[in-house]
């Protein structure tokens, strides 16, 4: 069973709370709704490293919520939801003065952005359709992972050694922990929306179009000549051949042709040095085995409403 995300939300609207649950739902998430921000930080406290993604709404305590995530050193991916603009020069003024207060501000002048939370964060206005409220996740997750344990970490920015060293830290193993989640939950259902036309087969020039053949024929005879090795892992290769055969939105029966094309060559091969060609039956579940991970990659990616 693949593992779910784990959403946390903080979110007034009780409206917009019912929209993400039903989206998260048919997305597989698993879901807590916090009504206030001291249960949500208790949650947080306590489950930081199991959170995948938090969803918070613009409102007036967003800031001091905020200030309290940064003095606890804790990172996670986010969502804003809400009136973005004003809000967030409003919430970016009060997080500096706080700071400022607490003594956690550099001597240094900085030059400021309107980042609330960290550089990773994302901003969508309240009543969202599924699909924006799900690539808004992903963007946030997808984001996070690309953080550095430099400038982009905001916090880092205003808090002691101790804490910068421990946001730090964390940081990293969470960066891990999501990726590793992630790639288990292959093809999780933000990622269906991250496909672009523009870069399927059968959209691309023609030189385009057979380099990526090249490549999945060549991850595909490396898939097989390794498979039966006791010594060689071929998951790594058969990840990329599916990712990159769903991203370039290449059939089943794309690759059935290419095995059959690669069995046709080691037969003649075999012809030539006088052995039977029996051996290649074994190969079938190669075959099945690739389809089977693409077929599974397209089905997890697909909206069940679609």
């Amino acid at each position: 069973m693949l593992p779910q995300l784990s959403i946390c939300t903080l979110i007034n609207h009780e409206n917009v709370r019912d929209t993400l649950q039903q989206t998260l739902d048919l997305a597989r998430c698993t879901v807590l709704h916090c009504t206030s921000s001291e249960e949500f930080l208790e949650y947080v406290q306590q489950q930081k490293q199991h959170i995948d993604c938090a969803i918070l709404e613009s409102d007036e305590g967003l800031a001091t919520l905020i200030q309290e995530l940064h003095q606890a050193g804790v990172l996670l991916p986010v969502v804003i939801m809400g009136n973005i603009t004003q809000r967030r020069e409003q919430d970016s003024s009060a997080i500096d003065e706080s700071e400022g207060h607490l003594g956690l501000t550099d001597s240094t002048e900085e030059s400021r952005t309107n980042v609330l939370y960290h550089q990773a964060e994302v901003l969508l206005p309240l009543n969202q359709s599924d699909k924006e409220i799900l690539e808004a996740i992903h963007e946030a997750i997808e984001q996070f992972l690309n953080l550095s344990n430099d400038s982009d970490i905001t916090p880092k920015k205003h808090l002691n050694s101790d804490l910068a060293s421990h946001a730090e830290e964390f940081l990293m193993k969470k960066q891990q922990r999501l990726t590793e989640k992630l790639r288990e939950r292959l093809g999780y259902l933000g990622v269906y929306y991250k496909r672009s036309p523009q870069r399927f087969l059968r959209n691309l020039p023609e030189a385009e179009q057979h380099e990526v053949l090249q490549e999945i024929q060549q991850l595909y005879r490396e898939i097989v000549l390794d498979y039966f090795s006791d010594e060689v892992n071929i998951n790594p290769a058969l990840d990329e051949l599916v990712n990159i055969a769903f991203f370039a939105d290449i059939s089943v029966t794309h690759i059935v042709e290419i095995h059959m094309e690669l069995m046709d060559e080691f037969s003649k091969q075999l012809k030539l040095e006088g052995r039977s060609e029996e051996i290649l039956l074994d190969y079938r579940l190669t075959l099945i085995d690739a389809i089977a991970h693409l077929c599974e990659m397209y089905r997890r990616s697909i909206p069940r409403e679609l």
